[in-house]
């Protein structure tokens, strides 16, 4: 059931008429849903939340649209792609997320360097206006503030494959940013061609899928050779369960892979082990597991210990063990086993293919 107090924030949100009111209207929506959080499922809070984040980030790229027109610099002057990585991209942010983000515009060869400038300012807004809205700067600086991330299509389509021939780790992780990547603003046509410059066909590069699968089983489940759930050891965590790099992260990553050697464009978790098993690289029941554990994670993620700093939301993915009770550190463990069980096929089917 549609809840009419949610979706009138969003319609406040859609009509914001500066950064401060976004920020203002996202600590609404973010108190109501921190309360909502463990009585609604959670495919339907994460839909809502995700919702929420995307209306926010939308609205902040329309004011900074404006302001650009409003200083002089006119409108887009050629179609362009807001793009969202990590989280953003897979539609699996928390109630603290954080700005993982990139643009990509049409070429234009007659005035390359005013088109450029254009979206460096514009980002430059975007980036500032997000973060009186509570989002930090990724610390990584996937940002389209950060030329890196803010190209011409026809750049992307130079950078993405010099990415491929040259399988650095950096360059690696990069290209399964990319992997993750959604349209959120603009032109979904040009986002499309953008996916298309990625989805090469992957196996004819071996050493590509290697370092991928070698990026993607460096985070181990938190489960024991005994069984037993491994806790953070030292430190103001100590006592913790580190959930993001613990479980919720390997599962991304081992169904991320998957996805990227049949080819799947899905971004989101979930969307990916539908079309696995559509695609029957996941059985039935691979899948209703999958599902059941990856929903666990995603929960105990969106519970995980929140913070402040500088005015900005965020959290370190970790839950204090003893706020779970003895059934939920029960189902944990089932679904950490199946975690495990998970990685093992992504690794032999992976280096199956590669012989």
């Amino acid at each position: 059931m549609t809840d009419p107090v949610h979706v009138k924030l969003l319609e406040q949100i859609s009509l914001a008429e500066e950064a401060g009111t976004l920020r203002s209207l996202r600590d609404q929506v973010h108190d109501r849903m921190k309360e909502a959080l463990l009585a609604s499922p959670v495919e339907q809070f994460n839909e809502q939340l995700n919702e929420m984040h995307d209306t926010v980030i939308s609205r902040a790229i329309a004011l900074a649209e404006a302001e650009m027109a409003r200083m002089g610099k006119g409108s887009p002057p050629v179609p362009y792609a807001y793009l969202l990585f990590g989280s953003g991209g897979r539609e699996e942010q928390t109630l603290s997320s954080d700005q993982d983000s990139g643009i990509v515009y049409e070429y234009a060869a007659d005035d390359e360097s005013d088109v450029q400038r254009y979206f460096y300012e514009l980002s430059a807004l975007i980036v500032s206006y997000l973060q009186t809205a509570g989002y930090p700067p990724c610390e990584g600086e996937v940002l389209s503030s950060n030329p890196q991330w803010c190209k011409s299509l026809s750049a992307w389509e130079e950078q993405i494959n010099s990415w491929f021939k040259e399988p650095s780790w950096e360059a690696v992780r990069y290209l399964l940013i990319i992997a993750d990547g959604r349209g959120i603003f603009g032109s979904q046509l040009l986002m499309r061609r953008f996916k298309d410059i990625f989805f090469t066909d992957m196996l004819a590069t071996p050493i590509i899928i290697r370092r991928m699968l070698e990026n993607t089983m460096r985070h181990k489940m938190l489960l024991g050779v005994f069984g037993h759930l491994l806790k953070e050891q030292y430190g103001e965590d100590a006592g913790s369960l580190d959930i993001k790099y613990g479980a919720y992260i390997p599962m991304v990553n081992a169904i991320r892979l998957l996805s990227i050697q049949r080819g799947i464009r899905e971004s989101s978790t979930m969307d990916r082990m539908r079309r696995l098993l559509e695609e029957k690289e996941l059985s039935e029941q691979e899948a209703k597991q999958c599902e059941q554990a990856f929903l666990l994670f995603l929960r105990l993620r969106l519970l995980s210990i929140e913070s402040s700093e500088n005015g900005w939301y965020g959290n370190n993915g970790k839950v204090a063990s003893r706020k779970l009770t003895k059934e939920m550190k029960d189902e944990l463990k089932k679904s950490l086993r199946f975690g495990k069980k998970l990685q093992r096929k992504v690794y032999k089917t992976t280096m199956g293919r590669l012989v």
